[in-house]
Parts: structure tokens; C-alpha cells; sequence
């Protein structure tokens, strides 16, 4: 089958062509977590530059434990042995849709990958539904439908992922929604694949707001859940490439193991050393790096929260993020404006017309597993603190982060955007912008 190139990597490709032309652009595209490297994970890495063996399979033990130990610090009791590590989330995904076989059932909407690889490896992916504000979990009882509607035909449906808290649109699904979820999957023996790579970054509430609770399947059905989770969120290690799997205690997670060590060994053969020093020393979760990751989600927070409100202004329909740095707005409520003013109807036509027009990268729904109709895009704000370290820290550090000169300027442009969109007065556009003032892009 033929394969393009990721939807996330190709806006910004996009976004980085436009930068060489000399165009401003607004980078709402790509989900990297946008922060420096914490020294001590600098120190961690090159104290293992030695390490030039390949080690095992699995990950080493020390990483494995360290891993064991945040899970169980989050409630998840953990065997060491029932953990393995790859070079990312990615193929630790890909190879468990190889062992687990069957089609698969993901949530519409959900990150762009997990229906690719599910059609990689041979299978049919099954889109169900979220609820509005519950999003990265199929409503349980569409999902008991569709699964049973899917079997009735013929199809084989083995498990099914959701994403805790949610990539494309910020949010938490309910701990009600999780249980219901964990036993429709029990009910259809179904093995559940929980991505919580963006656990550790949730939003601080603001005043008056209740806190936002993660709730693991693997706490309702722990026989049949694995879970997955990395460091390029938290701690915006994307590019250093290690993930974990945390498997269930159970004759399905024994048997996931066994298959998953073999597809590993012919595949990456172990994880990079290194790298996996530096993560076991993460997973401890020392003081400094808790308090890096708590700057973070606080400038996630506030940042995706001051989008949202722009977008809302704009008059598009967004539930709250609570978690990361996504939003998913929707501008059905401008279909008929956005059809006279500029002749789009689509989803995919609108986000080109951002880009084309304005230097504006965001995806539109239909890369998420819903229909080219949908008015919907992800919203992606981290690419705004800045293109330094030197303003990325200053970002993190700031007690008012939107006050900050590169921040603000990207605010403004958004709010210009939208505005000229939706308006008979057009925005400049990035070529017309282009007038010796610093750039959006900072």
C-alpha cells in the first residue's frame, strides 16, 4: 500500500518551506512539546555515552523499574518484568497491532497514527465516536455497536485504543466514561491499548474550576489493558526516541510479551543505551525534573487557554483542553459565511486556505478520522514559546508567559486571522506582512 508522510510532519514541512521564503507563519500544526532539554536529563544522557552494547530486548532493568515505580506512584501496581521499552511510542504501538491481530477500534476523532499503522499492518480500522469534551475515548456504548455490528459481518475486532487525556482536542474523558468503556471491552473481550503520554500534563485548574482526573482503564479492567507512555510530552524528548509499555499481569499480557519481545528483537533489538539511562533516571521523577514538568503544564495550560478563547471570540464552537497543548475548534457555526466569502465547504479547504492565505499551519479533521465535511481542526500551541532556549525558559519561567513579546505577537496575528476570515475586510497576507518587522515566528 502506498504511504504518505504523517499529516503532523507534513504541516511542518509546510510551515518550514514558508520560513525559508522569508514568510511569517503561525505554527499551529505540529504536536511537538516545544521546551528545552532540562540540564540534568543533558548531564543524565552524556553520563551514558558509554553504554555501546546492544542490552536487552525488553530495556534494562533499571529502566524497567524506574518505569514500574511512576506507574505505581500512579496507582498502577507494576511488574518490571511486564514492561518493555522501544525507541519511541510509535513502533511499540505498530508492534502490538502486529501481535494483537484483528481490526481495531479508535476513537473519530484520535491521533493521526493510529489508523495509518492500523492499516499498515493489514486491518480495518473501526472509527467510533467521542462525546464532545470526552474526547481520545469512543462513547462505550458506540463502541459495543460497532464491535458487535463489525463481528456480525464477518470482521474480527480484537481491542481497542483511547488516549488519556486526548490528542486532537486537549480533553479528559470522564472516570464514568473510562469504567463504562472498561467493561464494554471486558464484556466483548476486547484488549484495550491506553495511550497516557500526556498524563503528567495536565492543566493546573484555574479559579473555581474542579481538577481535572485521569482515570486509567487499566484500574477497571487491569486484566486486559496495556498502557503506554514516553518522555517527548513531559519533557519534550521527542527527539531522543524512548517509550514504555506497562503490560497487564494476565495470561494476555504474559502472551502479548512473548510475541512482543520476538517482533522487537528483528526489529529494533533494543532501545538506544544511552537514551535509556537518561530515562531511568526521568522515570524517578526527582524534584527538579517534577517542578520542570509542572512548569510545563502550566504554560500549556495558559497558553491553549488564551487560544481558545481567541477561537471562541471568532465565534468557532471549542469544548475547553484540559490537558497538553491541543485545541479542537469547530467552525460549523460559519458555513455559510465561510462558503460566500471564500467558496469552502470542506474541512481540508479551509485549513489550506489558512495556510495558503495567511502562513497559518493547522490539520483539519478529516486527518483525524472524521469526514472531509467536518469544519474541525487541530490546534496545535506549543511552537509558540519560542524558537530559542533562551525565550523557551523565559516562557516557562514567566509569571504572565502571554505578556511575553514573541507570545503576544503570535496572539495578535491568530486574532487578525480569524477575523479577517470570517470578515469582508482581508488580513494581510504573508507575503504582504513581510515589511522589516521581527517575524510571527519567533
Amino acid at each position: 500500500m502506498t504511504v504518505t508522510v504523517s499529516a503532523t510532519l507534513a504541516v511542518n514541512e509546510a510551515l518550514a518551506e514558508k520560513r525559508r521564503q522569508g514568510l511569517s507563519v503561525l505554527p499551529l500544526g505540529f504536536g511537538e512539546a516545544g521546551l528545552p532539554v532540562h540540564p540534568v536529563m543533558r548531564d543524565q544522557l552524556s553520563a551514558g555515552n558509554g553504554a555501546n552494547a546492544y542490552g536487552p530486548v525488553a530495556g534494562t532493568a533499571a529502566l524497567r523499574e524506574a518505569a514500574a515505580g511512576y506507574w505505581a506512584r500512579r496507582g498502577l501496581a507494576t511488574d518490571p518484568g511486564l514492561v518493555i521499552a522501544g525507541p519511541g511510542s510509535k513502533p511499540l504501538l505498530y508492534s502490538l497491532l502486529l501481535e494483537i491481530g484483528g481490526d481495531t477500534a479508535i476513537a473519530a476523532p484520535s491521533w493521526v497514527s493510529y489508523a495509518a499503522q492500523s492499516r499498515l499492518v493489514g486491518q480495518r480500522p473501526l472509527m467510533v465516536p467521542t462525546a464532545t469534551g470526552e474526547g481520545g475515548v469512543p462513547q462505550p456504548d458506540l463502541l459495543h455497536a460497532a464491535v458487535t455490528g463489525a463481528r456480525e459481518q464477518g470482521r474480527t475486532v480484537n481491542a481497542v485504543i483511547v488516549t488519556l487525556p486526548d490528542n486532537p482536542t486537549g480533553t479528559v474523558a470522564g472516570p464514568d466514561t473510562v469504567r463504562r468503556l472498561a467493561e464494554v471491552a471486558r464484556e466483548l473481550d476486547l484488549v484495550v491499548i491506553s495511550d497516557e503520554i500526556y498524563r503528567d500534563l495536565v492543566h493546573p485548574a484555574a479559579s473555581g474550576e474542579a481538577p481535572t482526573e485521569v482515570r486509567s482503564p487499566a484500574e477497571f479492567a487491569p486484566e486486559r489493558t496495556v498502557v503506554s507512555t514516553g518522555l517527548s510530552k513531559n519533557l519534550a524528548l521527542g527527539g531522543w526516541r524512548i517509550g514504555v509499555l506497562r503490560l497487564p499481569d494476565s495470561e494476555i499480557g504474559h502472551r502479548l510479551r512473548g510475541g512482543l519481545l520476538g517482533l522487537a528483537s528483528e526489529i529494533w533489538s533494543s532501545p538506544s543505551a544511552p537514551v535509556q539511562a537518561a530515562a531511568a533516571h526521568a522515570f524517578t521523577e526527582p524534584a527538579e525534573l517534577v517542578d520542570h514538568i509542572d512548569r510545563s503544564r502550566r504554560l500549556h495550560g495558559l497558553v491553549a487557554r488564551a487560544v481558545t478563547d481567541t477561537f471562541v471570540r471568532a465565534g468557532a464552537a471549542v469544548a475547553a483542553p484540559r490537558a497538553a497543548f491541543y485545541l479542537y475548534p469547530d467552525f460549523e457555526p460559519h458555513r455559510e459565511r465561510l462558503a460566500a466569502a471564500h467558496g469552502v465547504t470542506t474541512g481540508p479547504e479551509l485549513t489550506g486556505l489558512l495556510l495558503d492565505r495567511y502562513g497559518m499551519g493547522v490539520l483539519p479533521a478529516v486527518e483525524f478520522g472524521e469526514g472531509t465535511e467536518a469544519l474541525r481542526m487541530r490546534v496545535a500551541t506549543s511552537l509558540l514559546y519560542g524558537d530559542t532556549e533562551e525565550r523557551r525558559y523565559a516562557a516557562l519561567a514567566a509569571t504572565d508567559p502571554l505578556a511575553l513579546p514573541w507570545i503576544r505577537a503570535h496572539l495578535d496575528r491568530l486574532e487578525e486571522v480569524l477575523g479577517s476570515l470570517l470578515d469582508s475586510e482581508p488580513a494581510p497576507t504573508v507575503s504582504e506582512r513581510q515589511d522589516g518587522a521581527e517575524p510571527l515566528y519567533c
